[in-house]
């Protein structure tokens, strides 16, 4: 604790899981060229992702874990060890399918209320990337929170350093990648890019996930855990590559939708006609 009290410290452990994100936010959005939309329906949509979907998620996989748990404790079949959350399986099984379908969903949904408020393409990664920084935001002050609460503000604002650097990210950019396909097929692309983008989203996450839980991994696959320290370390790093390289590539996205001519891509977009001479209007 501070100086201040613990009230201070939950003041400065909400404004360090805070700033980072909305500085993240203010990036991705800076790539719309021509015309970058207001900040305030934005702002609704990155605290629909920090208060709507970072509950609702909590309380979908709190109530899936529970009730795999108990099934494959009635019932203990090798089959339904994955449904256990207590067992190792049933642990990656949470990190790497339950989690990552249901948060994206979430934030997916998230996304798709503020379909009346994008303008174009590139209006869609945008406000899926304030949705998914939203949700890291809120998801990074509560892992935080948890940490100050055992080991102090030190060990809360380390935590929520490291998950800035990966985790926030991660989420602004996979959701961001669904709403740069919904934004696509809103505005006229054919075929079911949501679908195919949401599919991207959902593997980024799991893939995150799977970096993030090497030790695991190499436990389960009879490895051992001797060099348990090390792939922790590899597994953060490589994790915190793969979530600035998203972050990259989402903003070229933004790009792209900003740049976007006419045809599937923007329906809205209609070229300038070329300008014509009186004596050629004359003849």
């Amino acid at each position: 604790m501070t100086d201040f009290g613990p009230l201070w410290d939950v003041v400065f452990l909400v404004v360090a899981a805070l700033l980072p994100a909305l500085i993240y936010l203010a990036w991705v959005r800076s790539g719309e060229r021509s015309s970058a939309g207001p900040w305030s329906p934005l702002l609704g949509a990155f605290f629909l992702g920090a208060l709507g979907a970072t509950f609702a998620a909590a309380l979908i996989e709190g109530a899936l874990l529970a009730g795999g748990t108990a099934f494959s404790q009635a019932y203990p079949a090798p089959e339904f060890t994955f449904l256990n959350g207590t067992s190792k399986l049933g642990a990656l099984f949470l990190v790497l399918v339950l989690a990552p379908v249901v948060e994206e969903g979430l934030k997916a949904w998230g996304t798709t209320s503020y379909k009346d408020q994008m303008r174009t393409v590139a209006d869609g990664p945008v406000f899926g990337a304030g949705v998914g920084l939203g949700f890291g935001f809120f998801e990074t002050f509560l892992y935080g929170f948890g940490a100050y609460l055992t080991g102090g503000l030190a060990a809360g604002l380390v935590l929520i350093f490291v998950r800035s650097l990966s985790s926030v990210l991660l989420h602004g950019s996979s959701t961001a990648l669904f709403g740069f396909g919904y934004a696509r097929k809103r505005f006229g692309a054919p075929g079911s890019p949501e679908a195919s983008h949401f599919a991207g989203a959902v593997g980024l996450h799991a893939s995150f996930n799977a970096l993030a839980s090497l030790p695991v991994l190499f436990v389960l696959a009879g490895l051992g855990n001797a060099y348990a320290g090390a792939l922790s370390l590899l597994g953060l790093g490589l994790a915190i590559l793969l979530a600035f390289s998203a972050i990259e590539y989402v903003r070229s996205l933004v790009l792209r939708g900003s740049y976007a001519g006419a045809g599937p891509i923007n329906a809205r977009y209609r070229p300038p006609r070329a300008a014509t001479s009186p004596t050629a209007r004359g003849r």
